[in-house]
């Protein structure tokens, strides 16, 4: 094992255990490097490899923190909550999910030794195709390639895209495994500014005049972790961008479900020049292994040699489960309970999160999504707020996870509302309410 590896599985043991916590400041680089008796460029690659595996966050001109740590300690403020809850972690699981989905995998069993292709069959890919399309926009069955998982087909995307050391564009704000993925393909990312209707299409033009790029990763529907659903304007705005610098796109599509009303993806705006990904854990079930990428035709190619070359391709048996749960309408009975449980979790975390709470910031939220982008009130930090709700069991997702750029780190933190079971959801919530109704003065980070 490399050693910087192995240094980095010591601190990611200490953070299991609790004895690093969440919020907790590690030391400068060149310090940590002289108490483990490493080089200062080691150190460098021990804390990129802790930020990699999402547990340990950098602030620009604060250092490097601890994101999350589980079982938390005792709290410092107060009784905690009865069991520790995990607010960062987005796996959607409907009611009565496990029975509905029951007899799919019984008929997909066979399916277990049979290899899989990454462009599938052709029933598979019509399946696909029909289970993506959405009013303006129905996907070409062949164009429909398969990875196995959302996160492999942006990788897939990314790869044919964008060669080793190319630029992708990201919006300010961004999924951090797009930030992974790229540092792991050798790819810079280009931030790009947003505004309320996402991501800006004169930034986008100006950011490509200085910086040229070769693509541009974006999430217009549902935006995670802002919750905004780009216009069809905008939209057809950043098109326009495409076609005239030559760019392609890779449309994160993964949440879009929970959007019935949406507007047409960018995929049906710039047909020849965006790659569209989606996956089915969040659509149907965590440990399904299926992802999506469909590509132009003069792309196709490239995106299924990137599956193949880079081991992102799909398992036969959870295709074939796939594409069983897609024709007998599970996969659209399962994605209407998750649309009602996600309206739900919603209105509880608008109650618990604003009712007669003066002070206590801004809370971003679209009411058909799983997560609230939490912009926190002053003197509460991102990485305070965290260790705070960290000691009373709770772990949030501070902003800087989902900065993209160097710049100051924003005063916020992402609530995913999938995971908890609602009664321990709504405590919870109750439980962050008033935690930034205090003081950080009430909250020190030892």
């Amino acid at each position: 094992m490399d050693d910087y590896r192995r240094v980095a599985d010591t601190v990611a043991a200490d953070i299991a255990a609790g004895r690093l916590r969440p919020g907790d400041r590690l030391p400068p680089q060149r310090a940590f490097a002289r108490e483990r008796g490493i080089a200062p460029s080691t150190a460098s690659r021990v804390y990129r490899e802790l930020a990699l595996r999402g547990l340990v966050v950098g602030e620009v001109g604060r250092g490097t923190f601890v994101r999350a740590a589980r079982p938390a300690p005792a709290p410092a403020l107060g009784e905690p909550v009865a069991a520790p809850v995990d607010l960062e972690v987005g796996h959607p699981v409907a009611p009565g999910q496990g029975a509905l989905l029951a007899p799919g995998l019984a008929r997909a069993a066979g399916a277990a030794l049979v290899p899989a292709r990454v462009a599938g069959t052709p029933d598979v890919r019509e399946a696909a195709a029909a289970l993506l399309a959405v009013p303006g926009w129905t996907p070409a069955p062949d164009d429909v390639l398969f990875a196995a998982g959302g996160r492999q087909a942006i990788a897939g995307a990314v790869a044919a895209l964008v060669p080793p050391g190319g630029r992708l564009a990201v919006e300010e704000l961004t999924y951090p495994v797009v930030r992974a993925t790229a540092a792991r393909l050798g790819v810079a990312l280009v931030p790009v500014p947003a505004d309320g209707h996402g991501l800006r299409p004169d930034a986008l033009a100006d950011a490509h005049r200085r910086t040229p790029f070769a693509a541009v990763f974006l999430q217009p529907t549902l935006h995670n972790p802002t919750g905004t659903t780009m216009p069809a304007r905008r939209r057809a705005e950043i098109a326009d961008v495409l076609e005239r610098t030559g760019v392609h796109a890779v449309e994160d599509r993964v949440w879009s479900f929970l959007a019935e009303d949406g507007p047409p993806p960018l995929a049906a705006f710039a047909p020849a020049r965006t790659i569209a990904v989606d996956g089915l854990a969040k659509r149907l079930a965590p440990g399904l292994g299926v992802g999506f990428a469909v590509a132009p035709p003069e792309l196709r190619g490239r995106v299924a040699g990137a599956l193949r070359s880079g081991a992102w391709g799909p398992a036969g048996f959870a295709l074939a489960a796939a594409a069983a749960w897609i024709a007998d309408g599970t996969a659209a009975a399962v994605a209407r309970a998750k649309r009602a449980d996600a309206a739900e979790r919603q209105r509880t975390a608008a109650a618990r999160l604003a009712a007669g709470r003066a002070g206590n910031g801004t809370v971003r939220a679209d009411p058909r999504s799983y997560f609230c982008w939490w912009e926190l009130p002053a003197p509460w930090r991102a990485e305070t707020f965290v260790a705070a709700a960290g000691r009373r069991g709770i772990a949030v997702t501070p902003g800087a996870a989902f900065a993209a750029g160097a710049g100051a780190a924003p005063r916020a933190v992402r609530l995913m509302l999938a995971s908890p079971p609602p009664d321990g959801l709504e405590r919870a919530l109750g439980v962050l309410a008033d935690i930034a109704a205090g003081s950080p003065d009430d909250s020190p980070v030892d």
